[in-house]
């Protein structure tokens, strides 16, 4: 390794106008990173976290919804450029409904919230460097967000992609923005500090953030917890679902057996051997929704007593400089997540939400789903499944995983998915309007693009399919755990 990519990613830093403290924080993550550690959380060092608050047994009376919401600030970390969909700007404003962004459907959300519970309910953006201006842009057509005094948004801070080989950071001329990352959502703690906000909102007589992902829209404002959390004295609480076989990814948290302490452990920080562990449900039951609740007080004093430096857990994270470009050297992106905070507190309440909390898109087959006529969107901007389970989708990432093969792929719109279990589709095939999915359905590989027509009932489609294909059943086989093969 070179003893002198510390210091020059520093500098690089420097030259970018990265605040000290920021600076620092990477500092120390770098030195970790030289010093060989993985950030890795093995399963022998932890212990499954089961003793959670249940939201469907608290009672929160209206005033107190509305007191607790009238001291919540509504943060919502929109720093995602949505790479892995082929996008190249903000997640946040892809169309989700009727033309309607994700953006549009969080402004929607506030505002109902805002009128039915007579509060402010400030919306922030904790942007990146990549966001910042079009999200800018998209939220003046929704000027009445605005809390007179209060920047709609703060920015997270950036450092320097790092060569895997030696650690320097990378150079690329090609498109010198491509240098840089932002450090993970974890660096909202560093950026509340460096830009002044988290004083400013206290001395403003706010105590709550509820902190959530933009593509999250099961995230809307909730006076019932942000009452049951007023009412704790908890200083943090992370939302928690209940796990399926379909949330074997998703982090948990763990009571680390050295210190007692409760931490967060992601994907990137289980060791492969102890994957197999990570996604049983049945260890760990609960998944970890990455919505958070903390005392703005409480997270003052924890950092202050670290002199502003969270020290939370590194992520070490393996990418090319050129997402795209798999041929582009290989770096490391120094991260931590937000839901680690966990282990500054002494005393954090995990509680269990609905699952209806918990709707990311991370793939345009979480896209379809939400597209589709399985969801509804009420007054309130709130999306409400219509059947008792969410559809699952499995679309050719040869041909959908870019939006802009997907969107060209269903140009009227999504298929109706309200009655399907599973819809794998397989091969390219450009979906006509009014077709409908019931039950299981596998659409094979025509080998070439071809179209479904208006109208169609894919079941009956593919069904056609096998019988062509082979003579085989109708039925599709189905996994131990219920899902279809």
């Amino acid at each position: 390794m070179s003893s002198d990519g510390r210091r020059h990613a520093i500098e690089k830093m420097r030259r970018a106008g990265v605040p000290d403290l920021a600076i620092e924080v990477f500092g120390r993550y770098y030195d970790q990173l030289e010093a060989g550690d993985t950030g890795l959380v093995p399963e022998d060092s932890i212990e499954p976290v089961l003793d959670v608050t249940d939201l469907s047994q608290v009672r929160i009376s209206p005033d107190e919804q509305a007191e607790a919401l009238s001291r919540t600030v509504l943060i919502k970390l929109n720093g995602g450029l949505g790479t892995s969909m082929g996008m190249d700007r903000a997640k946040s404003l892809l169309p989700v409904r009727d033309g309607l962004s994700f953006l549009d459907i969080i402004a929607g959300q506030v505002r109902h919230s805002r009128r039915v519970a007579g509060v402010q309910l400030p919306l922030l953006l904790m942007d990146s460097f990549r966001t910042r201006d079009d999200s800018l842009a998209a939220l003046d057509a929704h000027p009445d967000l605005a809390v007179a005094g209060l920047a709609p948004d703060f920015v997270q801070h950036q450092e320097p992609k790092l060569l895997v080989d030696s650690l320097e950071p990378v150079e690329w001329p090609a498109d010198p923005s491509l240098e840089w990352c932002p450090p993970g959502h974890g660096d909202i703690y560093v950026a509340l500090q460096t830009t002044g906000l988290l004083d400013e909102l206290i001395e403003r007589g706010f105590r709550y953030a509820n902190t959530s992902n933009a593509d999250n829209l099961g995230a809307a404002p909730d006076g019932r917890i942000a009452g049951w959390f007023a009412a704790s004295g908890a200083p943090y609480a992370p939302e928690l679902c209940r796990r399926t076989p379909a949330d074997r990814k998703g982090g948990h948290l763990g009571r680390r057996k050295s210190d007692g302490r409760i931490i967060l452990r992601d994907t990137a920080q289980t060791p492969e051997e102890d994957m197999r562990w990570f996604t049983d449900e049945t260890r760990h039951p609960y998944f970890h929704t990455n919505n958070l609740w903390f005392d703005l007080v409480a997270l003052r004093d924890a950092l202050a007593a670290r002199d502003g430096i969270p020290g939370l857990p590194l992520i070490r994270n393996r990418k090319h400089v050129d997402p795209t470009d798999k041929e582009s050297p290989e770096v490391y992106q120094v991260e931590c997540a937000l839901g680690a905070v966990v282990e500054l507190f002494d005393d954090p309440a995990p509680v269990l939400v609905e699952r209806d909390r918990f709707l990311p898109v991370k793939t345009t087959d979480d896209l379809l789903v939400l597209r589709s006529d399985a969801y509804e969107v009420g007054e309130d901007y709130r999306l409400r499944l219509v059947p008792e389970r969410a559809p699952l989708v499995d679309l050719d990432p040869r041909h959908y995983k870019r939006i802009a093969d997907f969107d060209a792929r269903f140009p009227a719109g999504a298929p109706s998915l309200r009655n399907a279990r599973r819809l794998v589709v397989e091969g390219d095939w450009t979906f006509g309007a009014g077709v409908v999915a019931t039950g299981d359905v596998r659409l094979r590989d025509p080998g070439e693009p071809a179209t479904i027509p208006d109208g169609t009932d894919l079941a009956e489609f593919a069904a056609g399919q096998r019988r062509d294909a082979d003579g085989t059943d109708d039925t599709v086989e189905q996994d131990e755990d219920g899902s279809t093969a």
